[in-house]
């Protein structure tokens, strides 16, 4: 997994953080750990990140141009003060950060984590009605958060709230730029949490922070994309690999800070910072690992033909991850 993550998404790999046994909800109940894979073939080069701009833009109607400079400044301004890019965004329901600073504490019982969850009633609510969706397979209806704990465990049922908690921060959009793009930032968003959490075990990394770190990443363009609605009204955004490049970098820091302003654990963050830099550590690894499975997925489902050549090329435990990536449909 090492070699294959530093060929073809770069950044080196730091052995010393402590395993984990958390587990993706696509992962749970799997016994069958992702094994090392070959060497990575040689593929032609292909900007994904470019490539998913382009595709998450597409498709609406505009008149005139930007200002882009406006935008990227706004943009900076924003990232030096993230409780107002907080602001353009829905809020992740309190509770939310409560679990998470229970996280590591292996004490936790199924009934202190089930009434922490009932503190919030509309979370509950939204959490029965996915654990009785056809994902999760359950044999008789779940009427009760007990129920769900029965079903998920406690790791499984983590990574549901987190799912169910980011759906409305980054579909829940207005505006003609963020609501276009929501559903698609949403499918993007959830592949990418649940690659990550499939590639961090063999990278060492927590492989529920990776699901967080996922979920999380793409916050910050949601905020840039309700920024440009604000300031260029219906205006083309600018396709150029200039300014995408620039306003990705913003989002990208955007994410981490508001991830850090709304309390969640420090090594989030630092992972959305650093993720596809030398410096990465291994949760940085496995973030860039998921958001780039995830974007070939993307891709290649909306037919975009290099990255269905790329994702025909992955070898085995790659390719196993990228077959993995919940599809919208449930």
């Amino acid at each position: 997994m090492k070699n294959w993550l530093a060929r073809l998404f770069g950044g080196n790999a730091h052995p010393d953080e402590a395993p984990c046994a958390l587990q993706s909800p696509a992962a749970a109940g799997d016994a069958h750990a992702v094994p090392a894979p070959a060497a990575m073939p040689e593929v032609a080069p292909f900007d994904l990140d470019l490539a998913c701009y382009r595709w998450l833009t597409a498709g609406v109607a505009h008149a005139g141009s930007m200002p882009e400079e406006l935008v990227l400044d706004e943009l900076a301004r924003l990232a030096r003060q993230p409780e107002a890019a907080a602001d353009l965004v829905p809020r992740v329901p309190a509770v939310v950060p409560q679990l998470l600073r229970s996280l590591r504490d292996e004490a936790m019982s199924a009934g202190e984590l089930a009434r922490q969850v009932g503190q919030d009633v509309t979370l509950v609510a939204e959490v029965i009605r996915e654990v009785n969706s056809p994902y999760y397979r359950a044999t008789t209806r779940v009427t009760n958060i007990e129920g769900a704990l029965m079903l998920l465990g406690q790791n499984g049922l983590r990574m549901l709230l987190a799912r169910v908690a980011f759906r409305p921060v980054i579909s829940a959009q207005t505006g003609r730029l963020a609501r276009q793009a929501a559903p698609r930032l949403w499918s993007q968003s959830e592949k990418c949490a649940q690659a990550a959490a499939l590639a961090a075990p063999a990278l060492k990394a927590n492989p529920f922070e990776a699901y967080l770190a996922g979920l999380m990443q793409n916050v910050g363009l949601v905020v840039a994309l309700r920024l440009v609605d604000q300031l260029a009204g219906s205006a083309a955004l600018p396709q150029s690999e200039r300014f995408a490049g620039a306003l990705l970098e913003h989002a990208r820091t955007l994410s981490a800070r508001i991830a850090a302003s709304w309390e969640f654990p420090p090594p989030v963050g630092a992972a959305i910072l650093h993720a596809g830099r030398a410096e990465a550590g291994p949760l940085a690894q496995a973030l860039h690992a998921g958001e780039r499975l995830a974007k070939l997925r993307v891709l290649a489902e909306a037919g975009v033909g290099e990255a269905v050549a790329l994702a025909a090329a992955l070898p085995a435990p790659e390719a196993g991850i990228y077959g993995r990536l919940r599809s919208d449909e449930e």
